[in-house]
């Protein structure tokens, strides 16, 4: 018998399974699946279930963004008096219960940090992606302080951007947890921010979780020319195409002396 008769034979999903994160190729013990497999699942769902129930740690945000020099951030909630009322009804997440206390801001862009489907995301990434949008956005746009929003769906922006009277609004929201990713966020760009606005007038970028998704600064260009160009255009959504991969290229060509 050779050396090499005891080892594993080899596993062809090895190299696949490095480039991503879906669940692929499980290995098995027998009839079931390997111990390890199972573990894994129960933890990820674990995980994606704290995403979607755990709330919106609102100190902590805010004090992330008052470092950023935005002072103290509103917080206001959507029409749905608990996490299990807004997981039942989509639709009371979309009306805000009170804003009152948000006045017109005067600036070009508005920002709300929503909690969405998964207060995770927006606790480990909302701060850094504001920071990064901030850099990417300024000085030619003004932006006014953050809101925090919990309870929230993405069309409750349209009537916090009505309220702070901007060009247009940016809604950061904690997106859908799977079985891979439970940190997810995702931006919605909206034109001339009002109750009623369609989805077919957003624009949509997602998947934003580094090291693993979207980065924060890659998020932040693609933001800034979807800004540029609904100011250019006067809306948002299909209408609105993303242009910052052609124009990154231009600029890659142009500093390796390509063009």
């Amino acid at each position: 018998m050779s050396a090499t008769d005891n080892t594993p034979a080899h596993d062809p999903w090895d190299l696949m399974r490095r480039t991503t994160q879906a669940r692929i190729g499980l290995r098995r013990s027998g009839y079931t699946l390997s111990t390890h497999d199972v573990l894994t699942f129960q933890a990820d769902h674990a995980a994606a279930r704290d995403a979607v129930h755990t709330p919106m740690d609102i100190d902590t945000v805010g004090k992330g963004l008052r470092e950023l020099g935005f002072g103290e951030p509103l917080a206001v909630t959507s029409q749905a008096s608990s996490r299990a009322e807004y997981l039942r009804r989509p639709d009371l997440g979309r009306m805000p219960a009170d804003l009152s206390s948000i006045q017109s801001s005067g600036a070009d862009i508005g920002i709300v940090i929503a909690d969405g489907l998964s207060a995770t995301a927006v606790d480990t990434h909302a701060v850094a992606l504001v920071d990064a949008l901030t850099s990417a956005l300024t000085p030619q746009f003004t932006v006014a302080p953050p809101v925090l929003a919990s309870q929230a769906r993405v069309a409750l922006g349209d009537h916090i951007g009505e309220a702070l009277g901007v060009e247009m609004l940016i809604v950061i929201i904690g997106e859908r947890p799977g079985l891979s990713v439970a940190d997810s966020l995702g931006i919605y760009l909206t034109y001339a921010p009002e109750p009623g606005r369609r989805d077919s007038e957003r624009n949509c970028i997602s998947n934003i979780h580094p090291p693993d998704g979207l980065g924060y600064d890659d998020a932040a260009r693609i933001v800034a020319a979807l800004v540029a160009g609904a100011r250019q255009l006067g809306a948002s959504g299909v209408a609105l195409k993303d242009t910052s991969a052609g124009e990154a290229a231009v600029a890659a060509a142009e500093q390796s002396g390509l063009t």
